[in-house]
């Protein structure tokens, strides 16, 4: 969703490994025959073209990570950097025995901790059945329950979905409820909608809700998807993204951004080169 209101952080914290080649958490749903396809997640529309754009940072990063069996890694990670503190940090991901296709496996547990200040993050993933996936996501920082989310999906055979609760607290009566649906609609579309609703002293009125509408269409190697958030009768944002992959080692992608509460339009253009002989991905985009 393109600049949403301000709300506690619902999007789940990098993991501290990349994930391992047995789990898909995500699927993108390619263009085949058949019309009736789980077509993932709402917030996953427009996955393919993030995945083409870089993640930059300042500094330096140094990642060492080693397998002890097959379903236990660890790793090590240092970063050096004059923008924020540098750290070293403890990590561990472990991928449980219950396949539920040849690419994943579950239950998933994977965090890290930052020995220095005691900060830590964990995720915990799990497909209890063959329909429902739950996560769990929590992160301490400076000693408080920063972050505590939990999601529940339902993927039926043509549609996924979703309902999110992050950071509840009674005593306040605060938290963030978020509730998404996408359905595949034909072979090649999919569409859904999501709807954000906060409840918080910090909020005027002390609560507030947003709705979008999306979709995705996929014909090729062409993917187009798109989203219009309504923040209230007179103001709203679109979003909206490309990919395409040109060859097996080349993609490109672009998003454009226009958001009439902050009088913002922003557009993107990037790629992706793959040279899998070499073990090497590079990626860039430009930013207007």
């Amino acid at each position: 969703m393109a600049s949403a209101p301000p709300t506690p952080p619902l999007v789940t914290p990098a993991p501290p490994t990349n994930q391992p080649a047995d789990i898909d958490d995500n699927k993108v749903p390619q263009d085949s025959g058949d019309s009736g396809r789980n077509p993932g997640t709402f917030e996953d529309i427009h996955k393919k073209t993030r995945d083409v754009f870089p993640n930059p940072f300042e500094g330096a990063r140094l990642v060492v990570n080693k397998g002890l069996s097959n379903h236990f890694q660890i790793n090590h990670s240092l970063t050096l950097s004059s923008l924020q503190q540098s750290c070293y940090k403890f990590g561990a991901t472990y991928v449980g025995t219950k396949q539920i296709s040849p690419n994943e496996a579950f239950p998933v547990l994977l965090g890290d901790i930052e020995p220095s200040s005691g900060n830590v993050n964990a995720n915990i993933i799990h497909q209890f059945t063959d329909n429902i996936r739950t996560k769990f996501v929590t992160q301490i920082q400076n000693k408080k329950w920063a972050i505590s989310q939990l999601a529940n999906d339902i993927r039926g055979y043509n549609y996924t979905a979703t309902v999110t609760i992050g950071n509840p607290d009674l005593m306040t009566e605060s938290g963030v409820l978020v509730a998404h649906y996408l359905q595949n609609i034909t072979k090649n579309l999919d569409m859904g909608a999501e709807w954000i609703y906060q409840r918080s002293p910090n909020v005027p009125g002390g609560q507030m809700g947003v709705v979008s509408v999306g979709g995705r269409y996929v014909r090729g190697p062409w993917t187009f998807s798109g989203n219009l958030t309504l923040f209230s009768l007179s103001e709203s944002s679109i979003h909206g993204c490309f990919h395409r992959k040109l060859n097996e080692s080349l993609q490109i992608a672009g998003e454009i951004e226009s958001n009439q509460r902050t009088k913002e339009c922003t557009a993107t253009i990037g790629y992706q080169v793959d040279l899998p002989q070499a073990h090497l991905t590079f990626r860039g985009n430009n930013l207007a």
